[in-house]
C-alpha cells in the first residue's frame, strides 16, 4: 500500500472502528520512509520481530472507537502482509538479501576518551 491512511481503512474494515483508531500503528511501520523512501524502508520493521517491537511499543491490544479491543500484533500482521505479498519475513530474510562489502567487515581501533587527542 502506498499510505499508512490505506492500512488503517483496511483494519477499521476488519477489525471495525475508525481508521484514526490504527494510524499511529501503521504511521511507526512506515516511519522508517523518512530514512529510505524505496520499498527497502520495509527491512527495518517489516518482518516478524518489527511486529513484536510493535507490541511492545503499543501495548498488547488497542481499543478501537467501537469500544473494541484489537490486539496490536494482528495490526501488524495485516500492515506487513499488505506490503510484502500476502507473507511476514522473518528479519533474517530481510538481512539475507544485503550484499556484504569489505567496510561492513573491517574493525579498528578506536581510542576511548582525550587522553590520546592531549598527546
Amino acid at each position: 500500500m502506498t499510505h499508512t491512511y490505506y492500512h488503517a481503512q483496511s483494519t477499521a474494515r476488519i477489525f471495525g472502528g475508525a481508521p484514526e483508531d490504527y494510524l499511529a500503528i501503521h504511521n511507526w511501520f512506515d516511519a522508517t520512509k523518512e530514512s529510505f523512501c524505496d520499498f527497502r524502508h520495509r527491512a527495518l520493521r517489516h518482518h516478524a520481530e518489527g511486529i513484536f517491537e510493535c507490541e511492545r511499543v503499543f501495548g498488547t491490544t488497542v481499543v478501537n472507537s467501537d469500544g473494541k479491543q484489537v490486539p496490536v500484533r494482528y495490526i501488524g500482521e495485516q500492515h506487513v502482509m499488505e506490503d510484502c505479498g500476502g507473507r511476514v519475513p522473518s528479519l533474517a530474510d530481510w538481512l539475507s538479501k544485503i550484499t556484504p562489502e569489505a567496510w561492513m567487515a573491517r574493525s579498528s581501533r578506536v581510542a576511548h576518551g582525550t587522553r590520546r587527542a592531549e598527546q
